[in-house]
């Protein structure tokens, strides 16, 4: 059967190095020896210690409590007893607190999950069933890591949304976590799905995959075959087809305004690991303790999906595969493409970590030539998907011309990378943008880090 491919202006057709893992099933990783639980695994307010040290604690007993609206709890993926409250990094380099636990091995539970009968369920309204996202701590887990809670808020008075996309995509390369989740708990993607359209008052859902998962896409047609509400497409391969803005537009031809939300077109975008989180947060109230890692790339002995605990180390992860092949010259936590490249492996599994990828001197992915002059070719302008001018952005940066950064809409970036993907004098066109964008978003015009944001 022939199905429309959607797609969207720009973007960058690149290998997708997804063969190694999206026919592997998703293997348990063993639970670790300390678990390191982060107070800042969401975009917004860090969490804050509500624990003690030598305080013994549960599996899913919160150690961190949310500050503001915008921010959750964060709670313990093991039993045992609480070592330390200490500063370690996270992917992107900053100092965060976390709560480091010892391990008993007991996996005692504050409160066994059990599933909440019909009638409990179909009770709740819609803010009920949002203070139950709230308190299981679920984000975005495609990522972006925004609190879920905040996006599932029954919608303001006047205020209408009537498609809800659920985000299959997974276009960074070598990622294979969502693809997984999809074959291996689909159900689970659908129940979440459902309780996005009835907390926001939705009669439409989309689950959108790109066509390099034509298996999870069938298994989402038939799945959902007796689903009026719920319709699956196909899209093009093409990066970043999975961005919240261009997939808005693949699917439904809005355009979402510059600095504007999806909520302003009426549309709202989940990830599918997400809406399986928030399907066992309200029917089990079971916290978001486990997300699936993709482990990746030629300096790791078996690429590999696990499901890893919360606050497991890169490390022990990278150990029980079996370590790694030579000495690594590149570790990216994430992917290729908007991944953090990190200076240790004494980081965290947080709630956003959808990939390890791990490259020794011998990989093609790291194979680049030095930084050449611009040649003016525009292939960075044809391929933005944002249509910016990343050379003049570039220019701007290299001159400390915040002003015409600015002028010139540099926050609009969102740091995709295919500019510099298909530049044919390798410049590193992100990073100068980000730089630029870092001058001009903050608030004294010296570049600092509005931490919230980092």
């Amino acid at each position: 059967m022939k199905y429309d491919r959607k797609t969207f202006s720009g973007g960058a057709h690149i290998v997708d190095y997804k063969g190694f893992t999206n026919v592997l099933e998703t293997v348990d990783a063993d639970a670790p020896t300390k678990a390191y639980i982060s107070m800042s695994m969401h975009i917004g307010a860090p969490s804050k210690p509500v624990v003690e040290v030598g305080e013994e604690v549960k599996m899913g007993q919160k150690v961190g409590e949310s500050q503001g609206y915008v921010s959750v709890p964060a709670h313990s993926s093991v039993s045992g007893k609480v070592l330390a409250i200490q500063r370690m990094p996270m992917p992107s380099g900053r100092m965060v607190d976390t709560v480091v636990i010892e391990n008993d091995f007991k996996d005692e539970w504050i409160k066994q999950p059990a599933q909440a009968s019909i009638e409990e369920i179909n009770a709740m309204d819609g803010a009920a069933l949002q203070a139950k996202v709230l308190e299981a701590g679920v984000v975005g887990m495609g990522g972006a890591t925004f609190p879920s809670h905040v996006k599932v808020a029954p919608p303001k008075e006047g205020q209408k949304f009537d498609v809800v996309i659920l985000n299959g995509i997974e276009c960074e390369p070598f990622l294979t976590a969502d693809h997984r989740i999809m074959l291996e708990k689909p159900e689970r993607v659908i129940a979440g799905l459902k309780y996005f359209l009835r907390m926001l008052k939705c009669d439409k859902g989309v689950i959108a995959i790109e066509e390099n998962k034509m298996d999870a896409f069938e298994m989402m047609i038939r799945i959902t075959e007796h689903e009026p509400q719920i319709e699956t497409v196909v899209c093009r391969e093409k990066y970043p087809q999975g961005s919240e803005k261009q997939l808005i537009n693949a699917i439904t031809g809005r355009e979402v305004p510059p600095g504007g939300l999806p909520a302003d077109v009426g549309v709202l975008v989940h990830n599918v690991a997400t809406a399986a989180a928030v399907a066992d947060a309200i029917e089990y109230d079971r916290p978001l303790i486990d997300r699936i890692v993709t482990l990746n790339g030629n300096g790791i002995s078996k690429p590999m999906n696990y499901r890893v605990r919360i606050g497991t180390l890169y490390s022990d992860l990278i150990e029980q595969n079996g370590g790694v092949v030579t000495y690594p010259v590149k570790i990216i936590s994430g992917g290729p493409m908007m991944g953090f490249a990190v200076y240790t492996l004494d980081i965290p599994v947080m709630k956003g970590t959808s990939g390890i990828l791990v490259f020794n001197d011998e990989s093609q992915v790291l194979m680049r030539e030095p930084e050449a002059p611009c040649v003016r070719c525009a292939r960075c302008v044809d391929h933005c998907p944002m249509r910016l001018e990343p050379t003049t952005l570039m220019k701007a940066a290299k001159k400390s011309d915040w002003a015409k950064a600015g002028a010139y809409d540099v926050t609009s970036c969102m740091e995709c990378g295919s500019c510099g993907y298909v530049c044919p004098s390798m410049i590193p066109l992100v990073q100068y943008i980000r730089l630029a964008k870092q001058y001009v978003t903050s608030k004294d015009g010296t570049g600092a880090i509005n931490p919230y944001l980092a």
